[in-house]
């Protein structure tokens, strides 16, 4: 009896415990989850989301996608380009049609298109972003611009995500591809072990931490580049320490310029701008750009790549060992050039100048 009645006055007390630890438990579960989810876009168009202010296209999937157009008329333009911007930047940020020479754009021919990425300033988030959908985005943007059954494609930086997916998928459409610094992912198969880890480690240690949640825990990846505790990308927080002497000096020669539409970049917020592009660029690839096959085996093309052999975002030994797996690229290696080579003085002209002379193409 008195075995049975010290079992019972303990029991109601441990049960109030149990529902303590639980409701404990469930909140900080519940807590954690919500920390780590990305706050939803502010659409571009929508109630509270910002206006829009240029031309866009409604794409397959109903998502828009807005574009700029530089250059000759497009009905009247020899050569038509499709620009695609890097990282933390939108259609205003093109080099390419800003920086070319009178003489060449209108003695050429050369028109020009660049594009938000999805997330970007006023195109739509595609939270389903991979290489292919960002070609087939690209290929639907010049059918609805009439741009004919073939264009050029030049990738800038993070935007080689797309340009390697256009040289995949979408290869009979690419009349000549330029990949401008492209960013490399780590991951791809093909490359040596030892070589992939050693340019890894080149990266301060809080990138290496923020691109391995970007592959290893891509659902991680907000709430890593969002707490205080350790901290995440260099380039999401706009960190322009780690960039070279080189992208410094072009740096503060863009400040000004840029400005005009900074605040456009990420207002749809970060998480389907820089984290998706995190997320997409260091994931698990379908398909390893070491594989592809010459694109233009009778020179009726081609494709170059350029790459500063001082680029503290993209390691120069990843590059050399690309343009060695792949022979029929045109690789290009600027010494002690930074990230930001395209802006510094004649290089644009330089690089399109180049796409045009080996392509085949009669002038």
């Amino acid at each position: 009896m008195a075995t049975g009645s010290t079992d019972s006055a303990r029991s109601p007390s441990s049960g109030v415990l149990q529902k303590l630890l639980l409701v404990f438990f469930v909140c900080i579960a519940a807590s954690t989850y919500k920390a780590i989810q990305p706050p939803p876009p502010k659409l571009c168009g929508s109630p509270d989301g910002p206006s829009i202010t240029g031309p866009r296209i409604k794409l397959r999937d109903g998502r828009h996608l807005a574009y700029k157009e530089d250059g000759v008329p497009r009905d009247e333009a020899t050569h038509k380009i499709v620009v695609v911007h890097g990282s933390d930047s939108c259609r205003h940020d093109n080099a390419f049609a800003a920086l070319l020479s009178p003489d060449i754009k209108e003695g050429l021919g050369v028109y020009m298109v660049s594009f938000d990425r999805p997330g970007y300033a006023e195109s739509d988030p595609d939270p389903n972003r991979t290489p292919k959908s960002l070609a087939l985005d690209i290929e639907e943007l010049a059918d609805q611009l009439s741009l004919g059954s073939k264009f050029y494609v030049i990738g800038y930086s993070m935007g080689g995500q797309a340009t390697w997916g256009c040289l995949k998928y979408i290869p009979h459409r690419l009349a000549g591809v330029m990949l401008v610094a492209p960013v490399v992912n780590y991951w791809w198969k093909n490359f040596p072990s030892d070589m992939s880890t050693e340019a890894f480690n080149q990266q301060a240690r809080n990138d290496q931490w923020a691109v391995r949640v970007a592959h290893y825990a891509p659902w991680l990846t907000h709430w890593w580049n969002s707490q205080n505790w350790f901290p995440g990308s260099s380039v999401v927080a706009r960190n322009l320490g780690m960039l070279s002497k080189s992208d410094k000096e072009i740096m503060f020669k863009l400040g000004a310029a840029r400005r005009q539409h900074e605040a456009q970049i990420r207002q749809q917020g970060t998480h389907e701008t820089l984290h998706r592009d995190m997320i997409v660029g260091f994931g698990t690839w379908e398909f390893d750009p070491m594989e592809l096959e010459n694109l233009f085996p009778n020179n009726e093309g081609s494709v170059h790549l350029w790459q500063g052999d001082d680029d503290v975002l993209v390691p120069v030994t990843l590059q050399r060992y690309i343009a060695q797996k792949l022979p029929w690229i045109h690789y290009h290696e600027i010494p002690g050039a930074g990230h930001l080579f395209p802006f510094a003085p004649g290089m644009v002209n330089n690089i399109v100048k180049t796409l045009f002379t080996n392509d085949g193409v009669k002038n």
